[in-house]
C-alpha cells in the first residue's frame, strides 16, 4: 500500500506556520513507522511554504530524521486548502484514536 501523510498537527503538534518549533507526537510516528516496517510505502507530504514560497525541505526532511520517522520520499508542494474530500481519506484524530 502506498500512504501519503501530512505531518503538521498529524504527526506533530505546530502552532501557525512555526515549523522550527513543531513537536512531535512520537506515538504517532511509531504508528507509521510500523506501517513502513510492514512493507508499506511511506511518502510524507506537506504544505508547508506552499502559501509563502519559502523553502522548508531541508528543515522538514532533518526534523523527520531526527525524530526518527522511517519513510520512503518527502514531498512538499501540498496545496492549501480547508477541506479535503476524498474516498480514501482518513482524518488524522479519528485514524490516531
Amino acid at each position: 500500500m502506498i500512504l501519503y501523510v501530512d505531518i503538521d498537527n498529524t504527526i506533530t503538534n505546530t502552532t501557525g506556520c512555526d515549523y522550527e518549533n513543531a513537536q512531535p507526537i512520537q506515538d504517532r510516528i511509531n504508528r507509521i513507522n510500523k506501517l513502513f516496517d510492514e512493507g508499506n510505502t511511506i511518502i510524507y507530504w506537506t504544505a508547508r511554504g506552499s502559501g509563502s514560497g519559502k523553502q522548508y525541505f531541508e528543515l522538514t526532511y532533518n526534523q523527520l530524521k531526527q525524530w526518527g520517522a522511517k519513510f520512503h520520499e518527502l514531498r512538499m508542494g501540498k496545496p492549501i486548502f480547508d477541506m479535503f474530500i476524498d474516498d480514501k481519506a482518513f482524518n488524522s484524530e479519528f485514524y490516531f484514536t
